[in-house]
């Protein structure tokens, strides 16, 4: 599965570049005088991890982060567009107990891995004025782990301890089924999921919130089948320029 869903993401961005060249060169009467739009975004990243079997996750235990990154949209007919992109972005999530601030009792631990991230999402556009739409969409994303920090901040009676360590992946390789070089304390390298998304579209900027439904459990050397316990959960809210 995590092969198919990696090498589809691979020739849907070769396939959507050929795309965007032959709309370069001819015209069709569904997209004539369209063109497509560079996009370059950024936002905020409300991480999580789901916590149950069946996949829910503990609000409380949000972390904030960041993702910034690239998208291109190319129109396929007058009211839809794919829109693949390049994007560095945070995920993880956090454990908090005790008031932030208070020297007698707080504990804070943080996960916060972060990937280069491809998605291919399809979406529908619908007019709202002659420069303004709202789109609506989905697609499927692979990312990989590059870097990231495990962090512990806490006082207890006074005495404050802080650590931050990088995280460490599993040097997995996606073009096989079974994960390689696993072991305590590791995360898995390569993430694959899907994306729902939603915003508001102008002349010169976008606004949008991307839900990132991941399909892997992080943790090294789990099953992937057994349940959805333990995989990624992303809220993004993004601002981004047309160019």
């Amino acid at each position: 599965m995590k092969k198919k869903l990696l090498s589809a993401a691979v020739i849907s961005m070769m396939s959507l570049g050929v795309m965007a060249q032959v709309r370069h060169s001819t015209s069709t009467t569904s997209t004539e005088g369209k063109e497509g739009n560079l996009i370059i975004k950024g936002g905020l990243n409300l991480a999580n991890i789901s916590v149950t079997s069946n996949g829910r996750v503990d609000q409380a235990n949000a972390l904030k982060t960041f993702v910034v990154g690239i998208a291109y949209d190319i129109p396929v007919g007058e009211y839809f567009s794919v829109q693949p992109g390049l994007l560095y972005t945070g995920k993880g999530a956090k454990t908090q107990y005790g008031k932030e601030g208070n020297t007698g009792f707080y504990y804070k631990a943080t996960s916060n891995p972060m990937y280069i991230e491809v998605p291919v999402n399809f979406v529908g556009k619908i007019p709202l004025t002659q420069t303004s739409s709202f789109y609506l969409g989905a697609g499927p994303y692979a990312a990989m782990g590059v870097t990231g920090k495990n962090k512990v901040d806490s006082y207890t009676l006074g005495v404050h301890r802080y650590s931050s360590s990088d995280i460490v992946y599993s040097n997995d390789n996606p073009t096989t089924a079974q994960e390689e070089n696993y072991g305590y304390g590791k995360i898995k390298r390569f993430d694959y999921g899907l994306n729902a998304v939603a915003g508001l579209e102008f002349t010169r900027f976008t606004l949008g919130a991307n839900y990132g439904y991941g399909l892997v459990k992080i943790n090294s050397g789990t099953d992937n089948t057994a349940n959805d316990k333990g995989k990624n959960r992303v809220w993004s809210f993004t601002l981004g320029l047309k160019l």
